[in-house]
């Protein structure tokens, strides 16, 4: 900002406030013929005011020290004047005077920003999302706290520097208790999440300039993990003398004939099954992430378990079709069955929805854009990964397939060569 043209300081009293003959003193801010005033919480004689020099006049050490009071309420007005002109900000009468009072408005703070973004979305993230969001608040705490040696920072402090840093906090914070360290995705997510929250700060208009505009998530690129066709029949065959097992598994398996999360199986009523133009029975329903609407066939693998538990008394009491144990419970007990079951893989409920994208639609034929619809993806691009595995596994399959032919060939040969 430029600076002001004129700039001044004067003091007086208000006569027409005296009582017993003594007046309240005001220290009047001009800036540019714009003038404020502000009272400094005095009051002097009329007598011994001297109007012309703005100050109090006699000998008396009463009056030196209002004077001396007086000059460093002068010199502070000053300094806040200089620090605004400093900071390239609108310099006026009242931004002084705010600075004086340490009223002057720097704008949110970065707590501000973070409890104001979750108390918004709180209705619309799903509780597992928050949590998240919530981990990444506390982390950001921690780091202002153990490296920025404060509680808070004004918005307008975030820049690029605090960003690295605080991915490098990430990185190597030391974890609790039974938590394993954040890996380079798990970092990015909490970065990212910062980001979701400094968008919001852009679009009400708390923050000028985006401090992430020079910063690029990076992300490492993973593998959808799936079931192949053997160990998704190995695990459907598989007899439990476990009830909980037993649950578990027929839960699981319906995830992967239907595609459906676990939040969405276990908010799954009888509501959510429809009859469809075909005749047949469909899934319909709203994701809880995307909020986009999916529309999946209940093929017989799931219709048979559906019917398994129409008379269990825990799906019966709250009006679910399913009776789904807790997500921490459920698995839990994965990992039972994947021992059980020989599959060397981290079996988790999320491997029932890779499962139904590629082993069990895409791999049999199944376009890519119908399997997108069914899963209530927003974007094509986003069941393209499972396009890639599938991709990946045709080309390990011709690759055994040129291996076979190639070694008959060779026996061919073999054979001939030997009859000659």
């Amino acid at each position: 900002m430029r600076s002001s043209n004129t700039f001044s300081i004067t003091f007086f009293v208000k006569k027409y406030r005296t009582s017993y003959g003594e007046a309240p003193i005001y220290v009047r801010i001009t800036v540019d013929s714009k003038r404020i005033d502000l009272s400094i919480k005095r009051k002097v004689a009329i007598d011994r005011w001297d109007e012309g020099r703005g100050m109090a006049k006699g000998n008396r050490q009463d009056v030196k020290t209002l004077n001396a009071y007086l000059e460093q309420i002068r010199n502070q007005l000053y300094e806040c004047q200089q620090q605004l002109e400093k900071e390239r900000k609108l310099v006026t009468a009242e931004s002084i005077k705010n600075r004086y009072l340490g009223q002057d408005e720097r704008g949110k703070t970065l707590k501000e920003l973070i409890e104001y973004h979750n108390e918004e979305m709180k209705d619309e993230l799903a509780w597992g999302t928050q949590k998240n969001y919530h981990t990444t608040q506390r982390y950001a705490y921690e780091f202002l706290q153990k490296k920025r040696k404060t509680s808070d920072i004004y918005l307008d402090e975030l820049n690029y520097k605090f960003i690295k840093d605080f991915e490098k906090y990430i990185k190597n914070r030391t974890p609790d208790g039974h938590q394993k360290p954040c890996t380079q995705n798990g970092t990015m997510k909490h970065v990212e999440r910062l980001r979701k929250m400094v968008n919001l700060a852009v679009k009400e208009e708390w923050l000028i300039k985006d401090p992430f505009v020079k910063f690029k998530l990076k992300f490492e690129k993973k593998e959808r993990g799936f079931l192949t066709q053997n160990e998704l029949q190995r695990i459907e065959e598989k007899e439990f003398r476990i009830d909980r097992l037993d649950q578990t598994r027929d839960i699981f398996i319906f995830s992967c004939y239907t595609g459906l999360s676990y939040a969405e199986v276990y908010d799954l009523t009888s509501d959510h099954i429809i009859t469809g133009l075909d005749g047949k029975l469909w899934i319909q329903g709203r994701r809880r992430k995307s909020k986009e609407w999916f529309k999946v066939p209940l093929l017989p693998q799931a219709k048979a378990i559906v019917e398994k538990y129409q008379e269990h008394p825990l799906a019966q009491s709250n009006g679910k079709v399913l009776p789904v144990y807790t997500n921490h419970k459920t698995n839990s007990y994965l990992k039972e069955i994947a021992t059980l079951c020989e599959i060397d893989k981290n079996l988790t409920y999320h491997l029932a929805r890779h499962t139904f994208a590629t082993t069990v639609t895409l791999s049999n034929g199944v376009p890519i854009e119908s399997v997108s619809k069914m899963l209530g993806h927003t974007s094509l691009r986003t069941t393209q990964v499972y396009a890639k595995v599938v991709e990946q596994k045709l080309s390990e399959d011709m690759g055994m397939l040129e291996a076979r032919l190639t070694e008959r060939c060779s026996d061919r040969n073999s054979i001939t060569a030997n009859n000659k």
